[in-house]
């Protein structure tokens, strides 16, 4: 009985490690051919309208209803000590440090990282991959680098226009439900927001941006077992890149608050 457990438990563990260096081995590679000619400029820019631009309705859904409903969760308690006013700082806070870029990473990683696996892993089912690699085609500075830079500049850019639809959905709350002074409202948004604020959140988001892009090529280019294959692969890629992104938040909330004090 205990050597069945620890038989189990030490291949969990080998398939954990095995995991974290196949994926931060692509990561390395994929690095190199981000910074090494020729640059697919068009391929990028192709890719930044898919992840990026095309993200921008379900982004702007998620932002605006949870800045509205933190605005109102906030008002039951900061009204019974009539500090109603401090519900734009706590608004405008949250969304810039940390539900802007979770919330933002969380919402690609379904609608982008389930796209990037889906595509990779059809492509290797077809043994379209192995073509690529017959025509002497690299197919990380092909398939994978064109969608880590388009995430890697889309993702900080996304967030920002989280945080921003997030402080606004909050604002309508703050105006038209607790009738607060549209001036005040602004006030006590901007003056307690810092640069570092916004740094921190954007900082997050690129390494979210890093964790779908990898998780979901990964994931796809070990993809096998045809049409069973490719759906298994993309919710295997979902889900990893969920955890991961909660993990790495955990991880930097916690190292800037120390860096901080």
């Amino acid at each position: 009985m205990e050597k069945s457990i620890t038989r189990a438990v030490s291949r969990r563990l080998n398939d954990l490690f095995t995991y974290a260096g196949a994926t931060s081995l692509l990561l390395i590679k994929t690095v190199f051919w981000a910074f090494t000619p020729p640059f697919k400029i068009r391929q990028i820019l192709l890719q930044m309208q898919k992840v990026g631009v095309e993200s921008l309705p379900i982004v702007f859904l998620t932002s605006f209803f949870t800045g509205m409903v933190l605005a109102l969760q906030s008002a039951y308690q900061m009204q019974r000590i009539s500090a109603q006013i401090y519900i734009a700082s706590l608004v405008a806070l949250s969304m810039t440090r940390e539900l802007g870029p979770v919330l933002t990473g969380l919402v690609v990683a379904g609608r982008v990282g389930a796209s990037i696996t889906a595509e990779l892993g059809t492509m290797k089912v077809t043994e379209q991959i192995d073509a690529l690699e017959t025509l002497a085609a690299n197919p990380i500075k092909y398939l994978v680098v064109p969608r880590f830079m388009a995430l890697l500049i889309m993702l900080p850019l996304l967030t920002l226009y989280a945080d921003c639809i997030g402080i606004f959905g909050g604002y309508i709350i703050g105006v038209f439900k607790l009738h607060l002074s549209p001036s005040i409202y602004m006030n006590m948004t901007i003056n307690p927001l810092q640069l570092k604020d916004v740094f921190t959140g954007l900082f997050k988001s690129a390494i979210f941006a890093a964790i779908i892009v990898i998780i979901g090529c990964y994931e796809g280019f070990r993809t096998e077992g045809g049409a069973e294959g490719v759906g298994r692969s993309t919710t295997v890629s979902v889900v990893t890149a969920f955890i991961l992104i909660i993990a790495a938040d955990c991880l930097f909330t916690a190292l800037f608050y120390f860096i901080g004090r």
